[in-house]
């Protein structure tokens, strides 16, 4: 098909999901690089901004501008008002219990550097451990390493099987007196891998230990219940969930988060200072110090709202189609190695193929018009796991199309016929 986007439209709208409707909502789409259709197959690194985001970033600035919280004007006032009701919708987006557990933060990294920091490294001592998996970004390894390394406590590491699902039985026997805490990912970045992370939390929970998941793949495809999940800790990343750079959002349980130390200091998150003694405000304030990224909170707001209209089920099914229709395609090309191969997986291919350097494929594919991420992703030990230095991954977003899946096996087989196999 000679128009990769016009392919699968009219078969997902008769399915009930308009998918040509959903690309109208994003400006960035209708690119052409080197005069090609751009075929954006990136969205596990960053995700593109539906038009009422960046519309509504362009208006708070032009006109509703203003310092938050504490301010006796009007435009304060109104600008505080769409910062705490931007914390509403990711309460709800979250399906947590209280505006008190949802704090702002930069991104899902700042979250487990602030869990890490203010909850874990405190109760660490030396003998103590720390669990994560063999699927962990390194955002959700290097903090509990550096937390780990200052108390004298041990990283533990759950074991993948070789089509990257964490070996429960492992991840039980880890689980003991010395463990303090478990970091676990969602849905891996790398291999797209969605982790039982409900039964994960049972478990860790029946030996006492809290837990954090790392929902930054998860959040922008999967419909979520903190409550269900009955995590301590939920972080996620604005930018992955078709929102702005340099916001996010840590859940903590309110007794949690009200037991935690600041994890910085400066305005916005006190009671009252004198140069005897600060006294700091209660949860979420005491974890915002400074100024607020207000245009971006508010931003995020419209996208996880964005997300809500669409729906998340309608959302993981279409993708879960795309993934599907993308895996039989890319079966066919010489060669070529899918590595993640669980059942459950979110909209996520990595793979590698004989004869070619992924950053090789990924020029290729670029001047093709189709963006791919290729290179470790931030998880090198799951390259080590696989034997890899690296991968091409493509990865799929509400907006992709069937006709996108098929430009991409257009474009590895001319990949293909550069590197005869």
């Amino acid at each position: 098909m000679s128009d990769p986007v016009a392919a699968s439209a009219a078969g997902a709208a008769r399915a009930g999901y308009d998918v040509a409707a959903l690309r109208e909502e994003f400006p960035v789409l209708a690119s052409r690089p080197y005069g090609k259709p751009l075929v954006y197959l990136d969205n596990a690194a960053t995700t593109q901004k539906p038009r009422q985001v960046l519309d509504r970033l362009a208006r708070f600035y032009a006109h509703e501008y203003a310092a938050i919280h504490r301010g006796v004007h009007l435009l304060s006032a109104q600008a505080t008002v769409a910062y705490e009701g931007a914390r509403e919708t990711a309460r709800r987006f979250l399906g947590a219990e209280r505006l008190s557990e949802v704090v702002f933060v930069r991104g899902a990294t700042e979250g487990i550097n602030l869990v890490a920091a203010s909850f874990a490294r405190p109760r660490l001592e030396p003998g103590d451990e720390v669990l994560v998996t063999a699927l962990e970004h390194h955002s959700n390894i290097v903090p509990w390493q550096m937390a780990c390394r200052e108390r004298g406590a041990k990283l533990e590491v759950a074991p993948v099987d070789d089509r990257g699902e964490v070996i429960l039985g492992e991840f039980a026997r880890r689980l003991g007196p010395r463990t303090k805490m478990v970091a676990v990912t969602h849905v891996s970045n790398a291999l797209g891998t969605i982790n039982p992370v409900e039964e994960m939390v049972r478990l860790a929970h029946a030996e006492g230990v809290p837990v954090l998941v790392d929902g930054a793949q998860a959040a922008p495809r999967l419909a979520l219940d903190v409550r269900a999940l009955g995590c301590d800790f939920y972080v996620f990343s604005g930018h992955k969930t078709y929102g702005p750079t340099g916001i996010g959002v840590l859940y903590g349980r309110q007794e949690h988060l009200a037991a935690m130390p600041p994890y910085q200091t400066g305005g916005g998150m006190i009671r009252s200072v004198t140069f005897e003694e600060t006294l700091f405000d209660a949860p979420p304030a005491r974890f915002e110090a400074g100024t607020p990224p207000v245009a971006e909170a508010i931003g995020l707001g419209v996208a996880l709202g964005f997300l809500e209209r669409v729906g998340l089920p309608a959302i993981a099914a279409w993708e879960d189609e795309l993934l599907a229709a993308a895996t039989a395609a890319v079966a066919e090309v010489p060669g070529l190695t899918i590595l993640g191969t669980a059942p459950q997986k979110a909209g996520v291919l990595s793979f590698v193929m004989s004869g070619a350097h992924p950053h090789d494929i990924g020029t290729i594919l670029d001047h093709e018009g189709i963006a791919v991420r290729a290179g470790h992703h931030c998880a090198q030990p799951v390259m080590d796991r696989f034997g890899v230095p690296a991968t091409v991954r493509a990865s799929f977003g509400l907006y992709n199309t069937l006709g996108e899946v098929e430009a991409l096996a257009r474009g590895l087989a001319r990949v293909r016929r550069h590197f005869p196999a």
